[in-house]
């Protein structure tokens, strides 16, 4: 007989599978309160839906308030999340949209890659994009252009509205300097920090400087607009500021295409509505301030609208930070054994979560631009002549070719419209026709000239990087090894200095050319 055993059914428990750490990330680009409570909105949204979710665990909300989503560099918050990435603190992110993590196509992938690295995939919610599950960046970097111009479409409205109102005199001034309120329609002046203004002007005017001021109200335990502690350049910003002497200067700064912003120094137009509201000074003794600050700076070899050094040291302005974008800053730096000068970036110091560039000593730049610039020396008919050769071909073939070309479009439209005329003259055609081809070939005829304007503006930039690039050959064909640092050679032949790490720095020479050495 056939022995059967019986097997007791076990319980077999089953794991349960490790929760993913969810975090969110949001961003408002205005700190309106409408905008505002659309973040508080948002902030609520995610938290409740993750922590719905039984294979999600809530890592919590990151959120940017205020802050434009075309740069990275300044979104502390983003970047706090990137930092508990690599602590291995969350495993997945999600956001609203594209254009809430950023409206800026390299940063966008750039973000996204680096997030991938750590085996991280980021949900935009809206297009319904999942990075972990993605075969391909196409699709993601399209959405991304298209984030991009939609913020570029934006920036140039809203620019055109504001430029509108700096010329109608309509522009309002919602955030007003120290000493003034802001009632919703106009500046009022706050009668306790007026009194404030006005010393300062007093003690400057008596002969004062302006960091024994702002020392002595510290002493008091005065505080600013801010409610922080006064600076020697704070005080030298009030003594500047036309608005005490109750006029208003528009556009002193002004963001280029990379979305940064820059003071002011006649690129664009500016636009002074005197008398638009109630002084705190009078504009005598503005205007005697005005001199006295030119006075100093003169005796300082500082030149006006510029940056503090910027006739005093080669570099000055000219160093870039390679992590964060900010312009490097001169700085004494002391050991035990003395003293150097060295370059930080500006955000560095301001906060080193923010940027983890350490500083460059000045003397180690100056060998890196000697060492640079010997090279070239040595080995010109190498690098600068075929460089010389390619800018004089593309200069004077392809885009002079596509110029005469649309030239002789040009004379064709204008030949089409000439005949247009006397045929209607001689009654062959009626004039709603005639009014309607005339216009057709105008407006073709507009483009046309727009396109020569942008070629010809193509042409004078390659131009132009010739003649640097024939004025550099011409320096080095003739010069022997350069001993040491000179700061003529320097500011002839350097547009701006990246730094990428302490030990590599990128020099983007006028002529086009970026060449890497190491420190």
């Amino acid at each position: 007989m056939r022995k059967v055993t019986k097997i007791e059914q076990t319980s077999i428990k089953k794991n349960k599978s490790k929760k993913l750490k969810v975090a969110a990330y949001c961003r408002v680009s205005t700190d309106s309160d409408e905008q505002l409570e659309s973040l508080e909105t948002q902030k609520t949204h995610y938290e409740n839906y993750i922590t719905s979710r039984n294979d999600w665990q809530f890592a919590g909300v990151y959120y940017d308030e205020g802050i434009s989503g075309t740069d990275k560099a300044h979104r502390p918050e983003l970047k706090r999340l990137i930092q508990d990435c690599r602590a291995g603190k969350i495993d997945m992110i999600i956001t609203k949209s594209i254009s809430r993590f950023s409206r800026n196509t390299t940063d966008c992938l750039a973000l996204v890659r680096k997030l991938l690295e750590l085996n991280i995939p980021v949900w935009f919610e809206k297009e319904n994009i999942n990075t972990g599950s993605m075969e391909s960046e196409l699709f993601l970097s399209i959405l991304s252009s298209m984030a991009a111009d939609e913020s570029l479409s934006i920036s140039l409205n809203s620019k055109w509205s504001i430029k509108k109102r700096f010329e109608n005199g309509a522009f309002k001034i919602s955030y007003p300097p120290y000493g003034y309120n802001w009632d919703g329609e106009t500046m009022t002046i706050n009668p306790k920090q007026a009194e404030i203004v006005r010393r300062i002007f007093s003690e400057a005017l008596s002969g004062k400087g302006i960091a024994t001021i702002a020392a002595e109200l510290n002493r008091e335990q005065i505080p600013t607009k801010r409610g922080g502690h006064w600076s020697p350049s704070g005080i030298r910003g009030m003594l500047a500021n036309e608005k005490y002497c109750g006029d208003c200067l528009y556009q002193k700064t002004w963001s280029d295409s990379a979305y940064k912003r820059h003071l002011n120094h006649g690129e664009q137009t500016q636009y002074l509505q005197q008398n638009h509201h109630e002084p705190i000074i009078s504009r005598k003794d503005w205007e005697a301030a005005q001199k006295l600050i030119s006075q100093r700076a003169n005796e300082k070899n500082i030149s006006k609208g510029n940056e503090k050094y910027q006739n005093r040291y080669a570099f000055s302005g000219r160093i870039i930070c390679g992590e964060c974008g900010a312009a490097f800053k001169r700085r004494i730096n002391y050991t035990t054994d003395g003293s150097y000068a060295a370059w930080s970036c500006k955000t560095h110091l301001a906060d080193k979560d923010r940027c983890s560039m350490l500083f460059i000593r000045d003397n180690d730049l100056k060998l890196a631009f000697t060492t640079m610039m010997n090279k070239l020396i040595f080995a010109h008919r190498l690098i600068l002549k075929p460089y010389a050769e390619s800018l004089k071909q593309n200069s004077t073939s392809q885009t002079l070719i596509r110029i005469q070309q649309l030239e002789t479009k040009l004379a064709e439209n204008a030949d089409k419209r000439k005949t247009l005329t006397k045929l209607m003259a001689q009654g062959f055609i009626d004039q709603v026709i005639y009014s309607q081809q005339t216009s057709e070939l105008l407006s073709q005829a507009d483009g046309v000239r727009k396109q020569i304007d942008a070629l010809k503006n193509t042409t004078s930039s390659e131009t132009a990087a010739l003649m640097q690039t024939k004025d550099l050959l011409h320096f080095v064909e003739k010069s022997k090894m350069l001993e040491a640092f000179d700061d003529r050679i320097f500011t002839r032949f350097v547009e701006r200095i990246v730094i990428h790490s302490r030990h590599e720095a990128a020099f983007k020479l006028k002529c086009g050319l970026t060449l890497t050495e190491r420190m």
